[in-house]
C-alpha cells in the first residue's frame, strides 16, 4: 500500500511542512494521524471499495486525507475551485460516498453533495498539524477495518476531457507506489532532499512527483498553499529546498521577475528544477539555467501512468532541449495507426508499458479498446524517439492542424512565436477555413508592445509559409487548467466567443 512509502522516514524527522510558518508534522506523527483518520472513516460507515472525495486546500489536511482515504477505500481529490455543476458531475460519476471539506466552506460543494446523498465530513487542522474529522450529517453504521491490497484502487482521477467527456482513471496502490519509486530513483532523492510543492495536490504532478516520491525516500515536503512569485525565493531559502517541480507557466513567471546575470538568493541550494505537465519552450529552459544556475529537467507524465513516463537525466547525463528525455523504468515505443512499432526518428503515436500504467478506464470498454494495442497504452501524443532513445513530443494527435493535407504541429508554431522578444505566452490552434479545411491561428500575450503584422513577419522568418498563422490574436491572458496546462480547444472557443461579442 502507498502508506508503506512512509516506512523509510525517520519517525522524528519532518515529513510535511507548510510554507510561511504553517504547521508541520513528523513521519511518526503522519503515520499515526493516517491510522487515526482511517479509523474515524471506518467508524462513520466508510470502508473498502468506497469512494471518498475531498475538496481541500493544499496543506497537511489534504495529504493526510488522501492517505487515509486510500487506506480506507479510494481517494478522489477534487479541485476546490469547482462550481456546483462540476461538483455534482464528479461526485455522481465517481459514486462518492463522502466528501471531505474545510469547516463551513465551499457551499456549492455542500449543495451538490446534499442533492447527491453524499456524506459531508469536515476536516480541521490545528497549529501542530493535527487533522480531525467530524461528520456533518447522518453517518452510516461502523465498518470493520480491511487492509487494502496492492491491486486495490487507491486513487480515482479523471482525464482532462480535452477531446471527449472526462473518463475515470483508477490508479491502484501498486501503480502509485511504483511511480513514486521511479521518480525518486531517477532524481536520486534522499533523506537530505527538501521538495518545494507548488503544484495542486488534486492532480498526480504534485501528489506523486513532489510528495509521494519525496516521502518514499524520507525527505521533507514543503507545501505551498498557493504559488506566489513574490515569496517564492524566500521560501526556497528559508526551508532550504533542494528541488521543485512545476509547469512551464510558473517557470516563466519566475524568469520574468529575475534580471539576466542576477541569481535569486536561495537558488544556490537547489540541486535541480523539474518541469512537467506542458511543453517547456527551449528559450525558457535556457533562461532558467542562465539565471538560476541550476539544471532544469523536462519530464513527461500523465494521469494514466500515475504520472512520470520520461525525463531528462541529472548531470552528467545529457539534457536535450525540446526533448522530454528517456523512458527510464517505463518502456516507450512509437506506434503507427496499425499498431506496428516504428523505427527511430519516425513520427507516430507515443505508447507506453510498465507496472506504473493503469489497467484501463473504469466502465469504458470502448475507450479501452481504442487506448490499448498489444499491451501498449496509446497516449494520444504524437512524437518520435531519436537514436539514443530520447523522446520528442510533436503535439496531441487530435490537435494537429490539417491545412489542406499538410499536418502542422501547434507546438512548433508556439515555439516560433515565443522566440519573439515581445511575446511572453503563445498558443496556436486550428480554425475553420473554406479553402484549406483548417487554417493556422494563434493567441499571444505580450510583455512589450508589438503588432500582428510584426509577429507574422517574425514567424515567416522561421516557418514554412503554410505554418505561419493566418491570424494572431493579442490577448491579456490565455486560459489554463488549474495545473497550468493550456488546452487549445478551450483557447479557440474563448477566442471565438470574444469575436462573436465584438470584444
Amino acid at each position: 500500500m502507498i502508506i508503506d512509502l512512509l516506512e523509510n522516514g525517520n519517525p522524528s524527522d519532518i515529513a510535511l511542512a507548510t510554507a510561511g510558518g504553517g504547521p508541520a508534522i513528523t513521519y511518526g506523527g503522519l503515520k499515526q494521524q493516517v491510522h487515526e483518520l482511517s479509523s474515524t472513516l471506518n467508524h462513520i460507515g466508510l470502508g473498502r471499495g468506497d469512494r471518498i472525495a475531498m475538496a481541500l486546500p493544499n496543506g497537511i489536511e489534504l495529504i493526510s486525507s488522501f492517505l487515509a482515504a486510500a487506506v480506507t477505500g479510494t481517494a478522489a481529490p477534487l479541485n476546490p475551485a469547482y462550481k456546483y455543476d462540476e461538483f455534482k458531475f464528479y461526485l455522481e460519476d465517481t459514486k462518492a460516498k463522502a466528501l471531505i471539506l474545510p469547516p463551513g466552506e465551499l457551499q456549492e460543494a455542500r449543495q451538490a453533495a446534499g442533492e447527491s446523498g453524499v456524506l459531508i465530513v469536515e476536516a480541521s487542522v490545528d497549529a501542530e498539524g493535527k487533522v480531525r474529522y467530524e461528520a456533518a450529517g447522518n453517518a452510516g453504521s461502523p465498518r470493520s477495518t480491511e487492509a487494502a491490497t496492492a491491486d486495490d484502487i487507491a486513487l480515482m482521477l479523471h482525464t482532462s476531457g480535452t477531446t471527449s467527456r472526462p473518463k475515470r482513471v483508477p490508479l491502484a496502490h501498486k501503480n502509485l507506489s511504483i511511480s513514486a519509486k521511479n521518480v525518486a530513483a531517477w532524481y536520486q532523492l534522499s533523506p537530505d532532499d527538501v521538495a518545494l510543492c507548488v503544484m495542486p495536490l488534486f492532480h498526480v504532478h504534485g501528489l506523486v512527483a513532489s510528495t509521494l516520491a519525496t516521502l518514499t525516500t524520507g525527505g521533507q515536503v514543503v507545501i505551498v498553499p498557493k504559488f506566489n512569485p513574490l515569496s517564492f525565493w524566500a521560501t526556497v531559502r528559508d526551508y532550504r529546498a533542494t528541488w521543485y517541480s512545476a509547469v512551464p507557466t510558473i517557470h516563466q513567471v519566475l524568469v520574468s521577475r529575475t534580471k539576466p546575470g542576477t541569481r535569486p538568493q536561495g537558488a544556490e541550494q537547489l540541486r535541480f528544477i523539474r518541469s512537467c505537465s506542458a511543453a517547456l519552450p527551449p528559450q525558457t529552459m535556457a533562461d532558467i539555467e542562465e539565471r538560476f544556475g541550476v539544471p532544469i529537467l523536462e519530464a513527461y507524465g500523465m494521469t494514466e501512468a500515475a504520472h512520470q513516463m520520461a525525463s531528462n537525466p541529472l548531470p552528467p547525463g545529457a539534457r536535450k532541449s525540446g526533448s522530454v528525455g528517456l523512458g527510464g523504468r517505463v518502456s516507450i515505443c512509437i506506434l503507427d495507426e496499425q499498431g506496428q512499432i516504428m523505427p527511430p526518428n519516425t513520427h507516430g503515436e507515443v505508447s507506453i508499458k510498465g507496472p506504473n500504467v493503469f489497467a484501463g478506464y473504469e466502465d469504458n470498454p470502448q475507450a479501452n479498446a481504442a487506448a490499448f494495442t498489444n499491451g501498449w497504452f496509446r497516449t494520444g501524443d504524437q512524437g518520435f524517439l531519436d537514436d539514443e532513445g530520447y523522446l520528442t513530443l510533436v503535439g496531441r494527435i487530435k490537435e494537429l492542424i490539417n491545412r489542406g493535407g499538410e499536418k502542422i504541429s501547434p507546438r512548433e508554431v508556439d515555439e516560433a512565436l515565443l522566440r519573439h522578444p515581445c511575446v511572453s505566452e503563445a498558443v496556436c490552434f486550428g480554425i475553420a477555413d473554406r479553402t484549406y479545411g483548417e487554417e493556422v491561428a494563434a493567441a499571444v500575450v505580450l510583455k512589450a508592445p508589438a503588432i500582428e503584422s510584426e509577429l507574422r513577419k517574425h514567424c515567416e522568418s522561421m516557418l514554412a509559409g503554410f505554418k505561419v498563422p493566418k491570424v494572431i490574436y493579442i490577448v491579456e491572458a490565455i486560459p489554463k487548467t488549474p495545473t497550468g496546462k493550456i488546452q487549445r480547444r478551450i483557447v479557440s472557443a474563448e477566442i471565438s466567443k470574444k469575436q462573436e461579442k465584438g470584444i
